[in-house]
């Protein structure tokens, strides 16, 4: 069983997929959000392609765990996607994700011009790790 994550984004969507004995978190791609219809193939291309169980979708809270705007736009996207994919869904805290996966690539001397490309995957997967950590003995 795989799991996949995704870091719900306005322009990219980070993606980051499990390891079958669910134990590690690996970046995989980013895919531009919009237009949605193209990121739906591409989703279902991955889906189909990783044989994945488990969708993991980042929920944006506010440091005091309010919900904000963004979490909104999150909760419009998962409907959307419920209504499109047949992989259960499941939502999950993100807060600092990002800002975690800009630190890491910064330590690990990634160009600023390239860790662009990187942060929403490298963020997709930090959501991932953090949710199979939850599981561990």
């Amino acid at each position: 069983m795989r799991i996949l994550a995704l870091d719900h984004g306005t322009k990219r969507v980070g993606v980051a997929i499990s390891d079958e004995m669910q134990m590690i978190a690996l970046p995989l791609e980013y895919i531009l959000a919009e237009p949605f219809a193209d990121f739906l193939v591409r989703l279902k291309q991955i889906i189909q392609e990783k044989q994945v169980d488990q969708i993991l979708i980042g929920l944006p809270r506010n440091m005091d765990g309010s919900y904000g705007p963004a979490a909104l736009k999150v909760q419009e996207f998962v409907a959307v996607l419920k209504e499109t994919i047949a992989v259960p869904i499941k939502l999950w805290d993100e807060r600092l994700t990002s800002a975690q996966a800009n630190r890491f690539l910064i330590q690990a001397d990634v160009r600023r011009d390239k860790r662009k490309e990187r942060v929403d995957k490298t963020a997709a997967a930090i959501l991932l790790q953090s949710y199979l950590d939850s599981f561990a003995p």
